[in-house]
């Protein structure tokens, strides 16, 4: 039921969002050298790797910087970038990856391989299920780059206190993962996007 429901919003989405996706694709070319999506591998259910779809909202290999985005200053973020990551608008993309059945609408969100590696095996039950494109920790940690943004060490702040919390949350959510508890989570997300 759950993939049905992914297959169907995801396509809607993806369907109403072509206009939007192509005027911010053109966009992103004319300001900056690069393609228009970014890739990135994540770990996904059962911890294999895939390639996430995003728009991209920095300068070229800019992630040979850092992984981790410092608040909505980093000087790798071109002026589009601000704005769609402002509106979570280079997430879009990832509906794509929920059509080929990397992720899910509602999961846990997917991390990189040099995070994943941190996990202990209590926090490995996260990987039983398919990533998402929100969950309730993307809720809670909305404004997760300005937290980093002020810290001292942005690295230890995510790995000793964000990331932790997150895997908690998530550990939470798979006590429930009804759809009606994913519908709830949609709608806080687009409830604080259009804030």
């Amino acid at each position: 039921m759950k993939r049905v429901f992914d297959i169907f919003f995801s396509s809607l989405i993806l369907f109403f969002f072509l206009p939007v996706g192509c005027i911010l694709a053109v966009w992103i070319l004319l300001e900056s050298r690069g393609r228009v999506f970014y890739y990135q591998e994540r770990i996904g259910l059962k911890g294999k790797p895939f390639q996430l779809i995003k728009f991209r909202s920095m300068k070229k290999n800019a992630d040979r910087e850092g992984r981790l985005t410092i608040g909505m200053r980093d000087s790798r973020i071109t002026k589009s970038g601000y704005f769609i990551r402002k509106f979570k608008l280079d997430e879009f993309p990832q509906f794509i990856n929920v059509l080929k059945g990397d992720m899910s609408v509602v999961g846990p969100r997917p991390e990189v391989e040099e995070y994943v590696r941190l996990y202990n095996q209590s926090q490995r039950e996260i990987l039983q299920v398919k990533p998402g494109i929100t969950d309730i920790a993307s809720l809670e940690f909305f404004d997760e780059n300005k937290l980093l943004g002020e810290s001292d060490n942005p690295r230890q702040t995510y790995i000793k206190e964000i990331m932790p919390a997150k895997i908690e949350m998530n550990k939470e959510y798979l006590k429930n993962p009804t759809i009606s508890n994913d519908l709830n989570i949609m709608f806080k997300t687009f409830l604080k996007i259009i804030r």
